[in-house]
């Protein structure tokens, strides 16, 4: 019994972790590339274009880099979030 509740702890914590969405603010590289349809290719650009235009302000701010229309978009939807980025990237930085 004690076997199976212990197996069934860890299928319960491995699901959260596989649908767990990538933050495109906060994501790496390797991050971005776990989401089906982000290749290295495409995980540099959207690290390049947070870089430039600051954090994403919703997930079709894909849309403004090339490769990422509507039905992409939208495909990826579910994997990914901006969530929690917003006031982090309005407080300014200490040193």
């Amino acid at each position: 019994m004690k076997r199976f509740i212990a197996l069934l702890i860890a299928g319960l914590a491995s699901i959260q972790f596989a649908y767990a969405a990538v933050n495109l603010n906060t994501a790496s590289q390797a991050e971005l590339e776990t989401v089906k349809g982000i290749g290295p290719a495409k995980a540099k650009a959207i690290i390049e274009h947070r870089s430039k235009n600051g954090p994403f302000k919703s997930v079709d701010d894909l849309k403004e880099i090339k490769g990422f229309g509507d039905k992409v978009v939208n495909k990826m939807r579910p994997e990914l979030t901006v969530a929690g980025t917003a006031e982090k990237a309005a407080t300014p930085l200490k040193k």
